[in-house]
């Protein structure tokens, strides 16, 4: 066995961990700290290192985050526990019953056939139309995903390779349109978090306000809330949209969104979107929560009455 077999074989590291599941380095400690668990161990650099054991109750702790329930319910329990709450919280077909058209994708999908995937969605597009691809395609198939996901039906490289392909759909389909501002619609920010890597919620509502006529300036990933109020300042912001996936800490999501709020001028909107069940638990003071894509219309309203 190599040296890296080896290592591969006693466990990840926390880097790898956190792209592996989605929870942050950060959460992975104070969980480490608060609950006892995860117990990495060490190597020869002293290093976290999380044995496949572990990774495995992680990603199921995950999955359950991302059904609403709460770490300190989760992340104590033992792997035959977690697994029958994943199986009680997974959606049913019968529940959420996918069309013809969502099957099929779903079946490229585990089918890993990347091609044909890009190739579908794209002719989608142009079926569709941009805006109706986005909310008659793309976020029921992103819901059909997630339950997969959470019934354990597609695993980590498939919801990878899934984004990815969607990504680059969007990004070439952005990149194609002639759509310009429109006059008196708002400028917007948009990025997220330290320790948030998920995108496609961002360019989702990136495509979404482009439409809609706001000129976006995306940061993109895991930008500080220094940068995010210089950019903000910078560009003469009127919105900042920031986009939280279900693993994003709480409570890291509630401290630097207050400060957040605080740092940028009381004029400038400040938006938050995204499947997180901290957004559609409680209001945050100063903070638009946008819980659909259609919603973001229904927001403008004021700067299109205004320009009209």
């Amino acid at each position: 066995m190599t040296a890296r077999a080896a290592e591969a074989a006693a466990g990840l590291s926390i880097a790898a961990v956190e792209r592996d599941t989605g929870l942050a380095k950060d959460t992975l400690r104070v969980w480490e700290r608060r609950y006892g668990f995860p117990q990495p161990v060490r190597d020869a650099y002293d290093e976290r290192l999380y044995p496949p054991a572990q990774v495995e109750r992680l990603r199921l702790i995950a999955r359950l985050l991302g059904a609403g329930l709460r770490p300190g319910r989760v992340v104590p329990l033992p792997l035959e526990e977690l697994q029958q709450l994943t199986q009680q919280a997974a959606p049913t077909d019968a529940a959420a019953p996918a069309s013809p058209e969502l099957q099929a994708l779903l079946a490229l999908v585990r089918g890993h056939d990347t091609l044909a995937l890009r190739r579908t969605l794209n002719q989608n597009v142009m079926r569709l139309g941009l805006g109706r691809f986005l909310t008659e395609v793309l976020a029921p198939l992103n819901v059909q995903i997630g339950e997969a996901w959470m019934r354990g039906e597609i695993q980590v490289f498939e919801e990878h390779t899934y984004t990815e392909s969607v990504v680059a759909v969007l990004r070439s389909a952005l990149g194609s349109t002639a759509i310009l501002p429109r006059p008196g619609m708002p400028r917007v920010l948009l990025a997220t978090f330290p320790h948030e890597s998920h995108v496609l919620g961002l360019l989702m509502a990136e495509v979404m306000l482009t439409l809609e006529g706001c000129e976006c300036i995306s940061l993109g990933a895991q930008t500080p809330v220094d940068e995010i109020v210089r950019a903000a300042a910078a560009n003469r912001a009127q919105i900042v949209g920031l986009s939280f996936s279900p693993a994003f800490s709480p409570l890291l999501l509630l401290r630097d969104l207050q400060e957040l709020r605080e740092r940028l001028p009381a004029a400038v909107q400040l938006w938050a979107g995204g499947s997180h069940p901290a957004l559609h638990r409680r209001a945050i003071e100063g903070v638009t929560t946008v819980r659909q894509l259609d919603e973001i219309a229904t927001l403008l309203a004021p700067w299109r009455n205004a320009a009209a």
